[in-house]
């Protein structure tokens, strides 16, 4: 599933600079942004939505208070990529495992972990600088090594992919 054109050209005008303020960009869709210290260490964080008013539904992103800024910030794309792919999906809330699991199936928490990394690490942003050391690069974008690694990864198989596509037959 991806998000429209409308949405994603939405998305991109806030992604404006590295480190991507996924907060802000979770603030600007209407969404409201929490800690709590009251998770269990095996939980990285839950996406629900509260009625406000008949018919007035808000949604709300908690992550756990004492993670790192890396893992935060990533729950918080995570859990905002639910939100935009997924939130026909659930009643009232979902809760994510600190390895990004929740009740959903594998395929699902696969695109909320693919969008989040669209947003945190947007490549209009990363291409310009892709040839910096992964561990600068993450300092930058304020994401794990791990996930910046993955991101540059995939991107190599699009390329790939997307090369062989282009190819022309021999002379």
């Amino acid at each position: 599933m991806r998000l429209d054109k409308e949405v994603q050209e939405f998305i991109k005008r806030l992604q404006t600079s590295a480190p991507v303020d996924i907060t802000g960009i979770a603030k600007v869709l209407g969404l409201k942004v929490w800690e709590s210290s009251n998770f269990d260490r095996g939980i990285a964080g839950k996406l629900f939505r509260e009625e406000k008013a008949p018919n007035s539904l808000v949604y709300n992103i908690v992550v756990r208070a004492q993670d790192p800024l890396v893992r935060k910030r990533f729950t918080v794309a995570h859990e905002l990529a639910h939100y935009l792919l997924h939130r026909h999906l659930f009643a009232t809330e979902l809760i994510d495992d600190a390895l990004y699991r929740s009740g959903l199936s594998t395929p699902i928490e696969a695109q909320a972990n693919g969008l989040a990394a669209e947003l945190l690490m947007p490549w209009h942003l990363l291409m310009p600088a892709i040839d910096i050391p992964i561990p600068s690069l993450a300092e930058m974008f304020q994401v794990s090594e791990q996930a910046m690694g993955i991101r540059l990864e995939s991107g190599r198989e699009i390329a790939i992919r997307g090369s062989v596509g282009r190819s022309r037959p021999m002379a």
